[in-house]
């Protein structure tokens, strides 16, 4: 995601309220969640209800993109589907974890849908197995994910 002037605003101002962080704190990422769109608004609105408290990523995209996975304390920028900064949350946890691996309570903190294993199993398999095919690699139950929650710490 692009670095916008208001996505450097909305940290900045986020930064007037927490004088206990050093200074040149950075955010770890500004992003939409799924790929845009819908479910960007969705999920948006999930966070800032308190219903969506976790997320997950493939950590194979990760290491292809020579990123880092989230650490408890990192700060990232929640932005809507117009990419429009909406609140800052706080990793409290990340864990590596296979898809198989993935249990009721996570899907449940997941927020999305049924907020089921089962329909987090459904949906997530489709939504890994295409970003698998993009880069040419097969999806598989154990598949290593980023399984990461999360806390709202700012929304003006």
């Amino acid at each position: 995601m692009r670095v916008t002037q208001q996505i450097e605003a909305f940290w900045h101002e986020f930064l007037t309220t927490r004088p206990d962080l050093p200074a040149g704190t950075r955010y770890y990422e500004a992003f939409m969640f799924g790929n845009g769109g819908e479910l960007a608004a969705e999920c948006a609105a999930a966070v800032l209800a308190g219903e969506k408290t976790a997320t997950s990523g493939l950590l194979w995209a990760l290491d292809a993109a020579e990123e880092r996975p989230p650490r408890p304390g990192d700060f990232s920028i929640v932005l809507d589907e117009h990419g429009k900064p909406v609140c800052v949350i706080e990793t409290i946890e990340a864990s590596v974890r296979r898809f198989d691996e993935v249990d009721e309570q996570f899907a449940w903190e997941y927020g999305e849908g049924e907020r089921t294993l089962s329909w987090w199993r459904n949906a997530l398999w489709s939504y890994y197995a295409r970003e698998c095919a993009q880069h040419g690699w097969k999806p598989s139950e154990r598949m290593p994910l980023v399984c990461e929650r999360f806390r709202v710490v700012y929304q003006p």
